[in-house]
């Protein structure tokens, strides 16, 4: 049976917690790499919206979500009982929290990269913004293990690539940031082999007609 195929970027924090996701639902995937100044033509064919992450599953159709693909793998196989299956309550929370992640957190981080990045003077107001987000995760991590419980919960994957993104765009701030237990927390996914193994650098996937080129990206 041919393999699904994910078209993905490394750094992307989209494609992160969709490889996320189908690594820890233990699915076997054909992972292709691919730069989006040289978008593949077969990635094209199946959809011109040409972002990722992209899952082609084995029928031929496809999920062009990243949240989608995490719940279409978890559906198959959830061995570590990431979405609450036995509290209905919990699942609810954690989906609520997923939301405001990926609604409001992330339309302010995407204003406060761009003011950092330009030197813009409305990066502190996007800052606070973010802010108010993490100070309800800490609130979560002070309370259990992690952002639900006392075990990781899709909710800690999905939102792990955007909190990572988020230290990233002030490091020495950050590290001097009263957030003690969502550092830990990130600290904890850094050392998890999955991590590691699903920011693996690989070589640009390159269709026949494509001309070799080596991966550029960095950590």
């Amino acid at each position: 049976m041919t393999l699904p195929i994910l078209y993905t970027l490394r750094q992307c924090p989209y494609a992160i917690r969709a490889r996320l996701g189908l690594r820890l639902a233990e699915q076997e995937i054909d992972i292709r790499d691919i730069s989006l100044t040289d978008k593949p033509a077969e990635m094209l064919s199946i959809t011109p919206k040409g972002t990722v992450p992209l899952l082609v599953l084995s029928n031929g159709d496809y999920i062009d979500e990243s949240l989608s693909i995490m719940v279409w793998a978890l559906n198959q196989h959830d061995p570590h009982n990431l979405l609450l299956a036995d509290s209905t309550h919990l699942f609810t929370d954690m989906i609520n929290l997923i939301a405001r992640n990926d609604c409001k957190y992330i339309a302010a981080l995407e204003h406060y990269k761009a003011d950092i990045r330009y030197h813009n003077s409305d990066s502190m107001i996007y800052r606070n913004l973010c802010q108010s987000f993490l100070d309800d995760l800490e609130l979560r991590l002070n309370k259990h293990r992690f952002f639900m419980c006392d075990h990781p919960s899709l909710a800690d994957y999905a939102i792990l690539p955007f909190i990572r993104q988020f230290s990233h765009v002030e490091r020495q701030w950050f590290r001097h940031a009263p957030y003690p237990k969502l550092k830990a927390w990130l600290e904890q996914h850094y050392q998890d082999p999955i991590f590691s193994q699903v920011m693996k650098k690989k070589t640009l996937w390159q269709s026949e007609a494509s001309t070799p080129s080596s991966y550029y990206e960095t950590v």
